[in-house]
């Protein structure tokens, strides 16, 4: 625990500190986000707001994984698998963020070439794992061996998880706030079921996203962009693959899951029947139009996030030792 310990501090402390040069940077270079015009209204006053905030959270797990995994002697080929990983997601997140910014417009890679950069990097966990032999997944206390499913699956589980936190990523300080529970129950199952240098990258994470919340909280002087969230969200899939907790994501991801959700059956609803489910989709997007303030939206869906993570650490408890 004291390695965990270190590696969310570390986070914290270089997100904290990377933030100030990388915000001014920004700014000085005019690098703002342009919002929607379907976004709700109170969106546009976001226009300007420096984005690619990512860069300085992904800097920040890097740096702070590296050294605490030497410190921990743990720096292995698995490690280093979900660091690539987390690395690639965020030059794909980065391309889209500077398309927006060049082009001036929220239009950034189209739909089908941002999901085959997901899917394309997805391929290199879900190989490392499958070419391991460790195919099978836990349901309750049985193991079942999914064999060549087992890589669909897995390519599945990262893309939607990336896709998930992107979307979730729409109001100030909602991804990061969310983003903190999930992450440190995905540390602590990790660190139980003894994938150390899970525990420690998942840790760092939790930190570098509490240290940018400073800097992300309303009103926000940075967004993390798609440099963020999709390497965020693909790296939160990444760690339950590679960690062999794959069914507990839905439950740690269990808010971005609603959030998907709530776009889909707005699709579906709209395209069939004409109608609309939800005021607008995402599903924080409907709250912030039925009056709620951002501020009360970020609370309650972190407070979700908090509780549905919860329920992720304990089942793995009762499952692992035996508690029913």
């Amino acid at each position: 625990m004291i390695m965990i310990t270190v590696g969310f501090l570390l986070g914290l402390i270089l997100c904290l500190l990377l933030g100030i040069p990388y915000i001014d940077f920004l700014k000085k270079h005019m690098y703002g986000q342009y919002v929607k015009d379907v976004a709700p209204q109170t969106h546009a006053q976001k226009a300007g707001t420096p984005t690619t905030g990512g860069i300085f959270i992904i800097s920040a797990v890097v740096i702070s994984s590296v050294i605490t995994l030497l410190l921990a002697q743990k720096l292995n080929t698995t490690a280093l698998i979900v660091l690539m990983t987390l690395f690639f997601y965020t030059l794909a997140g980065f391309q889209d963020d500077i398309l927006k910014i060049k082009g001036k417009a929220n239009n950034g890679l189209s739909a089908k070439s941002k999901f085959f950069r997901q899917v394309g990097i997805a391929l290199l966990p879900t190989l490392f794992v499958t070419l391991a032999a460790k195919t099978s997944i836990a349901i309750g206390y049985s193991n079942i061996d999914l064999k060549w499913f087992y890589p669909i699956l897995a390519v599945f589980i990262i893309t939607g998880a990336s896709n998930a936190y992107n979307l979730t990523d729409g109001l100030d300080g909602l991804a990061a706030s969310t983003g903190i529970p999930a992450f440190l129950g995905c540390t602590l199952i990790a660190e139980l079921s003894g994938a150390h240098q899970v525990a420690i990258i998942s840790a760092a994470v939790a930190g570098a996203l509490l240290g940018f919340l400073k800097y992300n909280k309303p009103k926000a002087q940075v967004f993390m962009g798609d440099t963020g969230s999709l390497a965020i969200g693909g790296l939160l899939g990444t760690l339950a693959i590679v960690g062999k907790f794959e069914l507990l994501l839905i439950l740690l991801g269990g808010l971005f899951i609603i959030e998907t959700l709530s776009v889909i059956i707005q699709v579906i609803s709209f395209k069939t029947t004409g109608k609309r489910v939800f005021k607008m989709a995402p599903i924080h997007h409907h709250f912030e139009l039925l009056g709620w303030s951002e501020k009360k939206i970020v609370r309650i869906f972190a407070l979700i996030s908090f509780i549905f993570s919860l329920m992720a650490v304990c089942l793995f408890i009762i499952f692992k030792y035996g508690f029913v």
